[in-house]
Protein backbone atom coordinates (compact mmCIF):
# COMPACT_ATOMS: atom_id res chain seq x y z
CA UNK A 1 0.00 0.00 0.00
CA UNK A 2 1.07 3.12 -0.63
CA UNK A 3 1.37 6.03 1.60
CA UNK A 4 0.46 9.65 1.09
CA UNK A 5 4.23 10.59 2.22
CA UNK A 6 5.35 8.13 -0.20
CA UNK A 7 3.26 9.67 -2.86
CA UNK A 8 4.29 13.01 -2.27
CA UNK A 9 8.14 12.07 -1.66
CA UNK A 10 7.66 10.59 -5.40
CA UNK A 11 6.42 13.91 -7.05
CA UNK A 12 8.22 16.38 -5.13
CA UNK A 13 11.66 14.20 -4.34
CA UNK A 14 13.93 17.21 -4.37
CA UNK A 15 11.69 19.08 -1.46
CA UNK A 16 13.82 18.26 1.82
CA UNK A 17 12.37 21.35 4.08
CA UNK A 18 9.34 21.53 5.90
CA UNK A 19 7.25 23.86 7.23
CA UNK A 20 8.92 24.42 10.62
CA UNK A 21 12.08 25.33 8.26
CA UNK A 22 9.94 28.25 6.67
CA UNK A 23 9.09 29.23 9.88
CA UNK A 24 12.06 29.50 10.53
CA UNK A 25 13.59 31.18 7.93
CA UNK A 26 10.63 33.79 7.99
CA UNK A 27 9.93 34.37 11.65
CA UNK A 28 7.64 37.26 12.57
CA UNK A 29 8.25 40.78 12.07
CA UNK A 30 10.03 42.40 15.48
CA UNK A 31 7.70 45.74 14.81
CA UNK A 32 6.19 48.12 17.32
CA UNK A 33 2.52 46.95 18.43
CA UNK A 34 -0.15 48.44 16.48
CA UNK A 35 2.21 48.27 13.32
CA UNK A 36 0.86 46.76 9.88
CA UNK A 37 2.23 45.23 7.33
CA UNK A 38 0.57 45.75 3.99
CA UNK A 39 1.75 44.67 0.95
CA UNK A 40 0.39 45.65 -3.09
CA UNK A 41 1.02 42.58 -5.00
CA UNK A 42 0.61 43.66 -8.72
CA UNK A 43 0.28 40.88 -11.93
CA UNK A 44 2.51 42.26 -14.42
CA UNK A 45 0.07 42.26 -17.09
CA UNK A 46 -0.27 45.52 -18.64
CA UNK A 47 -0.72 49.18 -17.31
CA UNK A 48 -1.46 50.38 -13.83
CA UNK A 49 -4.68 50.51 -13.13
CA UNK A 50 -6.37 53.93 -11.30
CA UNK A 51 -7.95 51.41 -9.44
CA UNK A 52 -4.57 49.87 -8.12
CA UNK A 53 -3.30 53.20 -7.42
CA UNK A 54 -5.85 53.52 -5.27
CA UNK A 55 -5.87 50.67 -3.31
CA UNK A 56 -1.59 50.90 -3.22
CA UNK A 57 -1.82 54.26 -2.15
CA UNK A 58 -4.32 53.00 0.78
CA UNK A 59 -1.71 50.16 1.96
CA UNK A 60 0.99 52.53 1.71
CA UNK A 61 -0.28 54.99 4.25
CA UNK A 62 -2.16 52.38 6.78
CA UNK A 63 1.75 50.91 7.05
CA UNK A 64 2.79 54.27 7.52
CA UNK A 65 0.53 55.60 9.77
CA UNK A 66 1.03 52.41 12.02
CA UNK A 67 5.36 52.65 11.89
CA UNK A 68 4.51 49.16 9.66
CA UNK A 69 5.93 48.12 6.53
CA UNK A 70 4.73 48.35 2.96
CA UNK A 71 6.05 45.84 0.54
CA UNK A 72 5.41 45.12 -2.90
CA UNK A 73 5.42 41.27 -4.57
CA UNK A 74 5.06 40.71 -8.13
CA UNK A 75 2.51 38.24 -8.76
CA UNK A 76 3.58 36.58 -11.83
CA UNK A 77 2.30 32.86 -11.70
CA UNK A 78 0.08 33.74 -14.80
CA UNK A 79 2.26 33.41 -17.34
CA UNK A 80 0.08 33.68 -20.20
CA UNK A 81 -0.91 37.09 -19.58
CA UNK A 82 2.55 38.60 -18.57
CA UNK A 83 3.87 41.32 -20.98
CA UNK A 84 7.20 41.84 -20.54
CA UNK A 85 8.78 45.00 -18.58
CA UNK A 86 5.36 46.16 -16.99
CA UNK A 87 6.54 45.08 -13.81
CA UNK A 88 8.89 48.14 -13.79
CA UNK A 89 6.88 49.91 -15.41
CA UNK A 90 4.28 49.87 -12.73
CA UNK A 91 7.36 50.65 -10.04
CA UNK A 92 7.78 54.32 -11.84
CA UNK A 93 4.14 55.33 -12.15
CA UNK A 94 3.87 54.45 -8.35
CA UNK A 95 6.91 56.17 -7.90
CA UNK A 96 5.35 59.10 -9.58
CA UNK A 97 2.83 59.15 -6.98
CA UNK A 98 5.01 59.10 -4.07
CA UNK A 99 4.07 55.57 -3.39
CA UNK A 100 7.74 53.60 -2.86
CA UNK A 101 7.87 50.12 -0.47
CA UNK A 102 9.99 50.01 2.45
CA UNK A 103 10.86 46.39 0.83
CA UNK A 104 9.68 43.82 -1.89
CA UNK A 105 10.68 43.64 -5.60
CA UNK A 106 12.13 46.97 -6.77
CA UNK A 107 12.46 45.73 -10.39
CA UNK A 108 15.95 45.50 -10.98
CA UNK A 109 16.98 44.22 -7.11
CA UNK A 110 14.88 43.37 -3.98
CA UNK A 111 15.10 45.04 -0.36
CA UNK A 112 13.77 42.93 2.70
CA UNK A 113 14.13 39.20 4.29
CA UNK A 114 11.03 37.77 3.16
CA UNK A 115 11.93 37.33 -0.42
CA UNK A 116 12.18 36.14 -2.80
CA UNK A 117 9.48 38.84 -3.96
CA UNK A 118 8.45 37.69 -7.45
CA UNK A 119 5.98 34.58 -6.86
CA UNK A 120 8.19 32.62 -10.04
CA UNK A 121 10.99 32.51 -7.75
CA UNK A 122 9.13 31.25 -4.55
CA UNK A 123 8.78 27.81 -6.33
CA UNK A 124 10.51 26.08 -3.74
CA UNK A 125 8.69 27.56 -1.07
CA UNK A 126 5.08 26.42 -2.51
CA UNK A 127 6.55 22.81 -3.09
CA UNK A 128 7.04 22.26 0.60
CA UNK A 129 3.88 23.61 1.32
CA UNK A 130 1.78 21.70 -1.07
CA UNK A 131 3.83 18.31 -0.04
CA UNK A 132 3.18 19.23 3.46
CA UNK A 133 -0.74 18.39 2.56
CA UNK A 134 -0.36 16.26 0.51
CA UNK A 135 1.57 14.12 3.19
CA UNK A 136 -1.62 15.08 5.09
CA UNK A 137 -3.70 13.98 2.50
CA UNK A 138 -5.25 17.36 2.42
CA UNK A 139 -4.05 17.49 -1.05
CA UNK A 140 -4.37 15.49 -4.38
CA UNK A 141 -3.01 15.05 -7.91
CA UNK A 142 -5.54 15.61 -10.73
CA UNK A 143 -5.82 13.91 -14.19
CA UNK A 144 -8.94 15.67 -15.09
CA UNK A 145 -8.49 16.97 -18.78
CA UNK A 146 -10.20 20.21 -20.24
CA UNK A 147 -12.86 18.00 -21.96
CA UNK A 148 -13.41 15.97 -18.20
CA UNK A 149 -14.12 18.94 -16.43
CA UNK A 150 -16.34 20.44 -19.31
CA UNK A 151 -18.13 17.31 -19.65
CA UNK A 152 -18.57 17.99 -15.40
CA UNK A 153 -20.26 21.45 -15.63
CA UNK A 154 -22.50 20.42 -18.69
CA UNK A 155 -23.66 17.37 -16.05
CA UNK A 156 -24.25 20.23 -13.17
CA UNK A 157 -25.86 22.43 -15.51
CA UNK A 158 -28.37 20.06 -16.73
CA UNK A 159 -29.29 19.23 -12.70
CA UNK A 160 -29.09 22.94 -11.96
CA UNK A 161 -26.60 22.25 -9.31
CA UNK A 162 -23.21 24.39 -8.01
CA UNK A 163 -20.66 24.30 -10.72
CA UNK A 164 -17.58 23.49 -10.18
CA UNK A 165 -14.45 20.53 -8.81
CA UNK A 166 -16.23 19.42 -5.57
CA UNK A 167 -17.95 16.68 -3.67
CA UNK A 168 -19.18 13.56 -5.67
CA UNK A 169 -18.42 15.51 -9.14
CA UNK A 170 -14.07 15.59 -7.93
CA UNK A 171 -13.66 12.63 -9.69
CA UNK A 172 -10.27 12.21 -8.62
CA UNK A 173 -10.54 13.06 -5.36
CA UNK A 174 -10.57 9.22 -3.78
CA UNK A 175 -8.77 7.71 -6.62
CA UNK A 176 -6.50 5.24 -4.96
CA UNK A 177 -2.30 6.14 -4.17
CA UNK A 178 -1.62 2.87 -6.49
CA UNK A 179 -3.75 4.69 -8.93
CA UNK A 180 -2.29 7.73 -8.64
CA UNK A 181 1.50 6.54 -8.85
CA UNK A 182 1.04 4.67 -11.93
CA UNK A 183 -0.82 7.14 -13.41
CA UNK A 184 2.04 9.45 -12.51
CA UNK A 185 4.57 6.99 -14.09
CA UNK A 186 2.82 6.74 -17.02
CA UNK A 187 3.46 10.31 -17.76
CA UNK A 188 -0.49 11.38 -17.85
CA UNK A 189 -0.62 15.36 -17.08
CA UNK A 190 -2.04 16.37 -13.49
CA UNK A 191 -2.53 19.26 -11.57
CA UNK A 192 -3.10 19.37 -7.85
CA UNK A 193 -6.05 19.99 -5.76
CA UNK A 194 -6.72 21.61 -2.33
CA UNK A 195 -9.16 18.55 -0.99
CA UNK A 196 -11.73 20.90 0.69
CA UNK A 197 -13.88 19.80 4.13
CA UNK A 198 -16.31 22.81 3.28
CA UNK A 199 -20.16 22.24 2.78
CA UNK A 200 -21.25 25.44 0.49
CA UNK A 201 -24.93 24.66 2.20
CA UNK A 202 -23.17 25.85 5.09
CA UNK A 203 -22.28 29.24 6.27
CA UNK A 204 -19.58 30.67 7.72
CA UNK A 205 -18.98 33.83 9.73
CA UNK A 206 -16.38 36.46 8.47
CA UNK A 207 -14.91 39.90 10.14
CA UNK A 208 -14.12 42.00 7.25
CA UNK A 209 -12.40 45.33 8.22
CA UNK A 210 -14.74 47.72 6.06
CA UNK A 211 -17.70 45.27 5.83
CA UNK A 212 -18.01 44.25 9.14
CA UNK A 213 -19.14 40.72 10.34
CA UNK A 214 -21.19 39.09 7.58
CA UNK A 215 -21.95 35.15 6.79
CA UNK A 216 -21.04 33.51 3.39
CA UNK A 217 -21.01 30.09 2.45
CA UNK A 218 -18.53 27.44 3.30
CA UNK A 219 -16.18 26.67 0.15
CA UNK A 220 -16.28 23.52 -1.07
CA UNK A 221 -14.78 23.18 -4.18
CA UNK A 222 -11.21 21.64 -4.37
CA UNK A 223 -8.99 24.50 -6.15
CA UNK A 224 -6.04 23.74 -7.81
CA UNK A 225 -3.05 24.89 -6.00
CA UNK A 226 -0.81 23.57 -7.94
CA UNK A 227 -0.54 24.01 -12.18
CA UNK A 228 0.89 21.20 -14.58
CA UNK A 229 3.35 24.07 -15.46
CA UNK A 230 5.10 23.79 -12.05
CA UNK A 231 3.77 27.24 -11.21
CA UNK A 232 0.82 27.75 -8.08
CA UNK A 233 -2.46 29.08 -8.19
CA UNK A 234 -3.15 33.06 -7.34
CA UNK A 235 -5.19 31.45 -4.53
CA UNK A 236 -2.38 29.39 -2.85
CA UNK A 237 0.53 30.80 -3.72
CA UNK A 238 -1.14 34.26 -2.14
CA UNK A 239 -1.98 32.50 1.11
CA UNK A 240 1.56 31.47 1.68
CA UNK A 241 3.18 34.35 0.70
CA UNK A 242 0.91 36.67 3.05
CA UNK A 243 1.77 34.23 6.14
CA UNK A 244 5.52 33.37 5.23
CA UNK A 245 6.14 37.73 4.80
CA UNK A 246 3.90 38.01 7.61
CA UNK A 247 1.58 40.27 6.34
CA UNK A 248 -0.95 41.36 8.63
CA UNK A 249 -3.49 43.36 7.06
CA UNK A 250 -4.55 42.52 3.25
CA UNK A 251 -6.25 45.37 1.79
CA UNK A 252 -7.85 44.31 -1.85
CA UNK A 253 -11.10 45.18 -4.22
CA UNK A 254 -14.48 44.32 -3.08
CA UNK A 255 -14.38 41.50 -6.32
CA UNK A 256 -12.38 39.28 -3.90
CA UNK A 257 -15.09 38.75 -1.11
CA UNK A 258 -16.60 35.88 -3.21
CA UNK A 259 -12.93 34.07 -2.96
CA UNK A 260 -13.07 34.86 1.06
CA UNK A 261 -14.19 31.24 1.80
CA UNK A 262 -11.47 29.86 0.37
CA UNK A 263 -8.70 31.58 1.55
CA UNK A 264 -10.47 31.35 5.03
CA UNK A 265 -10.29 27.63 4.87
CA UNK A 266 -6.73 27.52 2.88
CA UNK A 267 -5.16 29.42 6.30
CA UNK A 268 -6.99 27.18 8.89
CA UNK A 269 -6.30 24.18 7.22
CA UNK A 270 -2.55 25.04 7.31
CA UNK A 271 -3.11 26.12 10.81
CA UNK A 272 -2.13 29.48 10.05
CA UNK A 273 -3.77 32.97 11.27
CA UNK A 274 -5.33 34.67 8.52
CA UNK A 275 -4.22 38.33 8.17
CA UNK A 276 -7.32 40.35 8.63
CA UNK A 277 -8.76 41.56 5.37
CA UNK A 278 -10.07 44.55 4.18
CA UNK A 279 -11.89 44.66 1.06
CA UNK A 280 -12.30 48.33 -0.59
CA UNK A 281 -15.21 50.29 -2.67
CA UNK A 282 -14.84 49.21 -6.29
CA UNK A 283 -14.29 52.45 -8.37
CA UNK A 284 -17.05 53.27 -10.37
CA UNK A 285 -18.62 55.53 -13.58
CA UNK A 286 -21.78 56.98 -14.75
CA UNK A 287 -22.03 56.06 -18.34
CA UNK A 288 -23.44 57.52 -21.52
CA UNK A 289 -26.85 55.96 -20.42
CA UNK A 290 -26.67 56.78 -17.05
CA UNK A 291 -25.60 53.71 -15.72
CA UNK A 292 -23.09 52.72 -13.17
CA UNK A 293 -20.47 50.42 -14.01
CA UNK A 294 -16.82 49.35 -13.29
CA UNK A 295 -14.14 52.14 -14.34
CA UNK A 296 -12.79 50.12 -17.65
CA UNK A 297 -9.57 50.12 -18.93
CA UNK A 298 -10.90 49.43 -22.57
CA UNK A 299 -13.77 52.37 -22.23
CA UNK A 300 -12.10 54.88 -19.65
CA UNK A 301 -9.05 56.85 -20.25
CA UNK A 302 -9.03 57.94 -16.61
CA UNK A 303 -8.55 54.05 -15.87
CA UNK A 304 -4.94 53.95 -16.70
CA UNK A 305 -2.49 55.68 -14.40
CA UNK A 306 -0.37 56.46 -17.25
CA UNK A 307 -3.47 59.08 -18.92
CA UNK A 308 -2.51 61.15 -15.88
CA UNK A 309 1.42 61.02 -15.64
CA UNK A 310 1.22 61.77 -19.80
CA UNK A 311 -1.22 64.45 -19.41
CA UNK A 312 0.67 66.07 -16.58
CA UNK A 313 -1.75 66.07 -13.97
CA UNK A 314 0.38 67.07 -10.60
CA UNK A 315 0.83 63.54 -8.79
CA UNK A 316 -0.64 64.93 -5.47
CA UNK A 317 -4.13 66.45 -7.01
CA UNK A 318 -4.70 62.83 -7.70
CA UNK A 319 -3.52 61.47 -4.85
CA UNK A 320 -5.71 63.68 -2.91
CA UNK A 321 -8.74 63.54 -4.71
CA UNK A 322 -8.07 58.97 -4.07
CA UNK A 323 -8.00 59.80 -0.61
CA UNK A 324 -11.33 61.47 -0.61
CA UNK A 325 -12.75 58.06 -1.89
CA UNK A 326 -11.07 56.43 0.92
CA UNK A 327 -12.43 58.61 3.23
CA UNK A 328 -15.87 60.27 3.73
CA UNK A 329 -14.19 63.20 5.97
CA UNK A 330 -10.79 64.08 4.41
CA UNK A 331 -12.07 66.65 1.76
CA UNK A 332 -13.38 68.89 4.54
CA UNK A 333 -9.79 67.99 6.28
CA UNK A 334 -7.72 68.74 3.49
CA UNK A 335 -9.10 72.09 1.91
CA UNK A 336 -9.17 73.39 5.69
CA UNK A 337 -5.62 72.30 5.76
CA UNK A 338 -4.62 74.23 2.37
CA UNK A 339 -3.88 70.83 0.72
CA UNK A 340 -1.22 70.46 3.20
CA UNK A 341 -1.01 67.78 6.61
CA UNK A 342 -1.59 64.83 4.49
CA UNK A 343 0.49 62.67 6.44
CA UNK A 344 -0.96 63.74 9.59
CA UNK A 345 -4.62 62.54 8.48
CA UNK A 346 -5.37 58.98 10.14
CA UNK A 347 -6.80 57.26 7.52
CA UNK A 348 -9.82 54.70 9.07
CA UNK A 349 -10.96 51.75 7.61
CA UNK A 350 -14.66 52.63 9.03
CA UNK A 351 -14.91 55.45 6.96
CA UNK A 352 -14.30 53.71 3.79
CA UNK A 353 -17.89 53.65 1.27
CA UNK A 354 -18.89 49.95 1.06
CA UNK A 355 -20.47 50.93 -1.64
CA UNK A 356 -18.21 51.69 -5.20
CA UNK A 357 -16.94 55.28 -5.23
CA UNK A 358 -17.91 57.36 -8.55
CA UNK A 359 -15.01 58.80 -10.58
CA UNK A 360 -15.48 62.14 -10.81
CA UNK A 361 -12.75 63.97 -13.45
CA UNK A 362 -14.28 67.47 -12.40
CA UNK A 363 -12.66 66.67 -8.60
CA UNK A 364 -9.61 65.58 -10.09
CA UNK A 365 -9.43 68.79 -12.11
CA UNK A 366 -10.32 70.88 -8.90
CA UNK A 367 -7.59 69.51 -6.48
CA UNK A 368 -4.97 69.83 -9.39
CA UNK A 369 -5.79 73.47 -9.85
CA UNK A 370 -5.77 73.97 -6.12
CA UNK A 371 -2.73 72.23 -6.05
CA UNK A 372 -0.83 73.89 -8.71
CA UNK A 373 -1.80 77.54 -7.78
CA UNK A 374 0.10 76.81 -4.33
CA UNK A 375 2.90 76.37 -6.03
CA UNK A 376 5.80 79.55 -6.44
CA UNK A 377 6.62 80.53 -9.86
CA UNK A 378 10.08 78.38 -9.42
CA UNK A 379 8.06 75.65 -8.35
CA UNK A 380 5.66 75.24 -10.90
CA UNK A 381 8.35 75.89 -13.91
CA UNK A 382 10.62 73.11 -12.51
CA UNK A 383 8.02 70.55 -12.58
CA UNK A 384 6.48 72.12 -15.84
CA UNK A 385 9.82 71.57 -17.40
CA UNK A 386 10.27 68.06 -16.03
CA UNK A 387 7.20 66.65 -17.16
CA UNK A 388 7.51 68.14 -20.98
CA UNK A 389 11.09 66.66 -21.33
CA UNK A 390 9.37 63.72 -21.13
CA UNK A 391 6.03 64.33 -22.43
CA UNK A 392 5.26 67.36 -24.58
CA UNK A 393 7.86 69.16 -26.95
CA UNK A 394 6.10 72.24 -27.62
CA UNK A 395 5.52 72.79 -24.14
CA UNK A 396 9.52 72.45 -23.34
CA UNK A 397 10.70 74.19 -26.33
CA UNK A 398 8.75 77.21 -24.49
CA UNK A 399 10.43 76.86 -21.54
CA UNK A 400 13.50 76.32 -22.97
CA UNK A 401 13.44 79.29 -24.93
CA UNK A 402 13.85 81.62 -22.39
CA UNK A 403 13.35 80.02 -19.08
CA UNK A 404 13.06 83.24 -16.73
CA UNK A 405 9.85 84.65 -19.58
CA UNK A 406 7.62 82.07 -18.95
CA UNK A 407 8.66 82.04 -15.22
CA UNK A 408 6.62 85.38 -15.11
CA UNK A 409 3.93 84.32 -17.53
CA UNK A 410 3.64 81.30 -14.80
CA UNK A 411 3.39 84.13 -11.93
CA UNK A 412 0.50 85.72 -12.94
CA UNK A 413 -1.73 86.48 -10.22
CA UNK A 414 0.46 83.92 -8.30
CA UNK A 415 1.62 85.45 -5.73
CA UNK A 416 -1.54 86.53 -3.52
CA UNK A 417 -3.48 85.19 -0.79
CA UNK A 418 -5.95 83.85 -3.58
CA UNK A 419 -4.26 83.06 -6.64
CA UNK A 420 -5.14 82.53 -10.44
CA UNK A 421 -5.67 78.69 -11.11
CA UNK A 422 -5.31 78.66 -14.71
CA UNK A 423 -3.85 75.06 -15.00
CA UNK A 424 -4.90 71.54 -13.53
CA UNK A 425 -2.57 69.90 -15.78
CA UNK A 426 1.11 70.76 -17.71
CA UNK A 427 -0.48 70.09 -21.11
CA UNK A 428 -2.57 72.62 -21.27
CA UNK A 429 -0.16 75.49 -20.76
CA UNK A 430 1.06 75.76 -24.53
CA UNK A 431 -2.88 76.53 -25.14
CA UNK A 432 -3.31 78.47 -22.55
CA UNK A 433 -0.01 80.82 -22.92
CA UNK A 434 0.75 80.22 -26.43
CA UNK A 435 -0.23 83.89 -27.39
CA UNK A 436 2.92 85.30 -25.68
CA UNK A 437 5.28 83.97 -28.01
CA UNK A 438 5.24 85.83 -31.07
CA UNK A 439 5.67 82.49 -33.98
CA UNK A 440 2.36 81.39 -32.24
CA UNK A 441 0.48 84.70 -32.16
CA UNK A 442 1.16 85.03 -35.53
CA UNK A 443 -0.10 82.02 -36.40
CA UNK A 444 -3.26 82.82 -34.13
CA UNK A 445 -4.27 85.89 -35.28
CA UNK A 446 -4.56 84.47 -38.86
CA UNK A 447 -8.20 83.41 -37.63
CA UNK A 448 -10.85 86.17 -37.52
CA UNK A 449 -10.42 87.50 -34.42
CA UNK A 450 -13.70 87.55 -31.84
CA UNK A 451 -14.12 90.98 -31.73
CA UNK A 452 -17.81 91.88 -31.31
CA UNK A 453 -19.95 92.49 -33.83
CA UNK A 454 -21.20 95.87 -32.52
CA UNK A 455 -18.15 97.81 -33.60
CA UNK A 456 -17.44 98.38 -36.59
CA UNK A 457 -13.42 97.96 -37.94
CA UNK A 458 -12.79 101.36 -37.71
CA UNK A 459 -14.67 102.17 -34.46
CA UNK A 460 -12.13 99.00 -33.58
CA UNK A 461 -8.52 100.62 -34.94
CA UNK A 462 -9.32 104.41 -33.82
CA UNK A 463 -10.22 103.20 -30.38
CA UNK A 464 -6.78 100.70 -30.64
CA UNK A 465 -4.58 103.62 -31.59
CA UNK A 466 -5.70 105.56 -28.71
CA UNK A 467 -4.77 103.10 -26.52
CA UNK A 468 -1.29 102.85 -27.59
CA UNK A 469 -0.34 105.52 -25.07
CA UNK A 470 -1.51 104.08 -22.44
CA UNK A 471 1.47 104.03 -19.63
CA UNK A 472 1.95 100.03 -18.38
CA UNK A 473 4.58 101.81 -15.53
CA UNK A 474 2.11 101.57 -13.57
CA UNK A 475 0.37 100.16 -10.59
CA UNK A 476 -2.87 98.23 -11.58
CA UNK A 477 -5.09 100.36 -10.47
CA UNK A 478 -3.30 103.45 -11.74
CA UNK A 479 -2.87 101.59 -15.07
CA UNK A 480 -7.01 100.84 -15.52
CA UNK A 481 -7.59 104.37 -14.16
CA UNK A 482 -5.56 105.35 -16.78
CA UNK A 483 -7.06 103.43 -19.43
CA UNK A 484 -10.76 104.54 -18.62
CA UNK A 485 -9.31 107.97 -19.05
CA UNK A 486 -8.44 107.24 -22.50
CA UNK A 487 -11.95 105.33 -23.35
CA UNK A 488 -13.53 108.22 -22.09
CA UNK A 489 -11.91 110.16 -24.30
CA UNK A 490 -12.70 107.63 -27.11
CA UNK A 491 -16.70 108.18 -26.57
CA UNK A 492 -16.87 105.41 -23.87
CA UNK A 493 -19.00 105.22 -20.76
CA UNK A 494 -16.75 105.21 -17.67
CA UNK A 495 -18.65 102.29 -15.76
CA UNK A 496 -21.97 99.89 -16.60
CA UNK A 497 -24.35 102.81 -14.87
CA UNK A 498 -23.32 105.68 -16.90
CA UNK A 499 -23.94 103.32 -20.12
CA UNK A 500 -27.47 101.87 -18.88
CA UNK A 501 -28.58 105.33 -18.00
CA UNK A 502 -27.68 107.15 -21.98
CA UNK A 503 -26.89 103.91 -23.94
CA UNK A 504 -26.88 106.04 -27.30
CA UNK A 505 -24.44 108.34 -25.96
CA UNK A 506 -21.34 106.18 -25.93
CA UNK A 507 -19.49 103.65 -28.08
CA UNK A 508 -19.43 101.21 -25.07
CA UNK A 509 -18.27 100.42 -21.63
CA UNK A 510 -14.54 100.25 -20.29
CA UNK A 511 -15.13 96.78 -20.39
CA UNK A 512 -15.78 96.71 -24.06
CA UNK A 513 -12.14 98.74 -24.25
CA UNK A 514 -10.44 96.11 -22.27
CA UNK A 515 -11.80 93.03 -24.42
CA UNK A 516 -10.89 94.75 -28.02
CA UNK A 517 -7.27 95.11 -26.06
CA UNK A 518 -7.52 91.52 -24.60
CA UNK A 519 -8.60 89.83 -28.09
CA UNK A 520 -5.60 91.93 -29.54
CA UNK A 521 -3.08 91.11 -27.98
CA UNK A 522 -3.83 87.14 -26.73
CA UNK A 523 -6.69 86.58 -29.95
CA UNK A 524 -9.13 85.34 -27.62
CA UNK A 525 -11.85 86.37 -25.47
CA UNK A 526 -10.57 84.70 -22.50
CA UNK A 527 -7.20 84.87 -21.19
CA UNK A 528 -5.03 86.26 -17.74
CA UNK A 529 -5.26 89.22 -16.17
CA UNK A 530 -4.64 91.97 -19.11
CA UNK A 531 -2.58 94.60 -17.08
CA UNK A 532 0.09 91.50 -16.74
CA UNK A 533 -0.35 90.25 -20.33
CA UNK A 534 0.48 93.64 -21.27
CA UNK A 535 3.19 93.88 -18.82
CA UNK A 536 5.00 90.65 -19.00
CA UNK A 537 4.54 91.58 -23.28
CA UNK A 538 5.97 95.41 -22.64
CA UNK A 539 4.86 98.28 -24.38
CA UNK A 540 6.61 98.19 -27.57
CA UNK A 541 5.40 94.35 -28.49
CA UNK A 542 2.02 95.44 -27.42
CA UNK A 543 1.96 98.29 -30.18
CA UNK A 544 3.42 96.22 -32.66
CA UNK A 545 0.57 93.95 -31.90
CA UNK A 546 -1.99 96.61 -32.49
CA UNK A 547 -0.81 98.03 -35.31
CA UNK A 548 -1.03 94.14 -36.65
CA UNK A 549 -4.12 94.07 -35.89
CA UNK A 550 -5.29 97.51 -37.42
CA UNK A 551 -3.89 96.06 -40.66
CA UNK A 552 -5.40 92.99 -40.93
CA UNK A 553 -8.87 95.09 -40.69
CA UNK A 554 -7.99 97.52 -43.26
Amino acid sequence: MITNKQLADYIFPEVKETIEDLEKRYPNRNLPEGAEVTRFAPSPTGFLHTGSLFMSMICHKIAKQTNGVFYIRLEDTDTKREIEGSGLELLKQLKAFNIVPDEGYLGDHEIGNYGPYIQSKRADIYRVVIKHLLEQGLAYPCFCSTDDLAEIRKLQESKKENPGYYGKYARCRDLSNEERMERIKNGDPFVIRFRSSGDYHNKIQVHDMVHGDFEIAQNDQDIVIYKSDKLPTYHFAHVVDDHFMRTTTVIRGGEWIASLPIHVELFATLGWKAPNYAHMPVIMKVDENGNKRKLSKRKDTEAAVSYFVEEGYPAEGLIIYLMTLANSNFEQYILDNKLEGMDNFKLAFDKFAIDGSLFDMGKVNFFSKEFLGKLNKHEITLRAKAYAEKYNPKLYDLITRDEKYFEEIMNIEREKENPRKDYEKFSIIPDVIGFFYDDIYSELIKEPLPFNEKFSKEVIASTLTAMKELNLDLDEQSWFNNMKEIAVKEGYAANNKEFKANPEAYKGTVGDVAELLRITFTARKNAPNLYYVMKILGKEKCNKRIDTVISLLK
